[in-house]
Protein backbone atom coordinates (compact mmCIF):
# COMPACT_ATOMS: atom_id res chain seq x y z
CA UNK A 1 0.00 0.00 0.00
CA UNK A 2 2.88 2.54 0.21
CA UNK A 3 2.91 2.91 -3.59
CA UNK A 4 -0.92 3.83 -3.75
CA UNK A 5 -0.40 7.50 -3.75
CA UNK A 6 2.07 7.00 -6.54
CA UNK A 7 -0.58 4.99 -8.25
CA UNK A 8 -3.41 7.45 -7.82
CA UNK A 9 -1.57 9.91 -8.93
CA UNK A 10 -0.89 8.54 -12.01
CA UNK A 11 -4.32 7.86 -12.80
CA UNK A 12 -5.20 11.89 -12.25
CA UNK A 13 -2.92 12.72 -14.01
CA UNK A 14 -3.29 10.22 -17.04
CA UNK A 15 -7.00 11.36 -16.70
CA UNK A 16 -6.51 14.99 -16.40
CA UNK A 17 -4.42 14.80 -19.56
CA UNK A 18 -6.60 13.16 -21.65
CA UNK A 19 -9.55 15.99 -20.44
CA UNK A 20 -7.13 18.39 -22.17
CA UNK A 21 -6.53 17.06 -24.89
CA UNK A 22 -10.11 16.48 -25.45
CA UNK A 23 -11.18 19.61 -24.88
CA UNK A 24 -8.45 21.47 -26.82
CA UNK A 25 -10.09 19.17 -29.37
CA UNK A 26 -13.51 20.37 -29.29
CA UNK A 27 -12.57 23.95 -29.01
CA UNK A 28 -10.52 23.82 -32.00
CA UNK A 29 -12.96 21.91 -33.83
CA UNK A 30 -15.63 24.18 -32.78
CA UNK A 31 -13.57 27.09 -34.34
CA UNK A 32 -13.22 25.70 -37.40
CA UNK A 33 -16.69 24.56 -37.81
CA UNK A 34 -17.27 28.28 -38.22
CA UNK A 35 -14.93 28.91 -41.16
CA UNK A 36 -16.68 25.29 -43.04
CA UNK A 37 -19.38 26.38 -45.13
CA UNK A 38 -22.75 25.01 -44.78
CA UNK A 39 -22.50 22.76 -48.34
CA UNK A 40 -19.71 20.43 -46.94
CA UNK A 41 -21.00 20.08 -43.17
CA UNK A 42 -21.94 16.02 -43.25
CA UNK A 43 -23.23 16.03 -40.35
CA UNK A 44 -25.99 18.97 -40.69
Amino acid sequence: MQDAGFIFASYIITVAAIVLFAVGTLRRAKSSAKVVEDQHKPWI
